[in-house]
């Protein structure tokens, strides 16, 4: 015997039943949103450098059998890889400095542009930078804080400086200075980004 209830359920429950799932599709397609999107790839970021170098390739002195009043000068080129300005400075990292004997070398540096290390033709003078003795510059200009300059390098072509070295031993050098020689010399360039 069939129960009346059930032949109710049977046609109640499928009208809200499809209600519920027709709803449940119309509210899945106005959730549907149409998109785009656009990109930029590849991006990248590399650092600058700071190079320095010069044209030498022994030092710009070595100076035997010295009499009072004898000269000698050279030139050195110092570049710069830098694509940004840079301010250069000059000073001397050597140690163990005495004060005498080196009081009687005479020292002019000049900077400008124009010749090449062993060979100053062509060097083209902008400035003196020191002009005094070898002691005293090594006794001054001992770091970059304290160094000669700056100069400025532009960062393009030309970025570079000449430099030349003069040197006199003085005619008043002392019967004490006879067979002596200096410790060793180091100049030292040092390039540091303008700020």
């Amino acid at each position: 015997m069939a129960r009346p209830w059930l032949n109710v359920l049977a046609q109640v429950v499928p009208v809200p039943l499809g209600l519920l799932l027709s709803g449940a599709l119309v509210w899945g397609a106005t959730n549907a949103d149409w998109s785009g999107t656009s990109s930029n790839s590849g991006n990248t970021w590399t650092s600058s450098s700071l190079g320095l170098a010069n044209d030498s390739k022994v030092p710009m002195f070595s100076i035997d059998d010295m009499r009072p009043g004898d000269t000698g000068s050279n030139c050195i080129e110092i570049k710069s890889n830098a694509d940004f300005p840079t301010a250069l400075k000059l000073y001397s990292s050597s140690e163990n400095w005495p004060s005498n004997f080196q009081s009687f070398v005479d020292l002019k540096i000049e900077v400008g542009s124009g010749g090449t290390f062993g060979n100053c033709r062509g060097f083209t003078p902008h400035r003196t930078a020191f002009d005094g003795t070898l002691d005293t510059f090594v006794a001054l200009y001992n770091d970059f804080r304290t160094g000669l300059g700056p100069w400025i390098l532009p960062g393009k072509p030309p970025n570079a400086l000449s430099f030349r070295f003069a040197w006199k031993f003085s005619p008043s050098a002392s019967n004490g200075a006879q067979s002596t020689s200096t410790n060793e010399v180091i100049f030292t360039w040092e390039a540091r980004e303008r700020t």
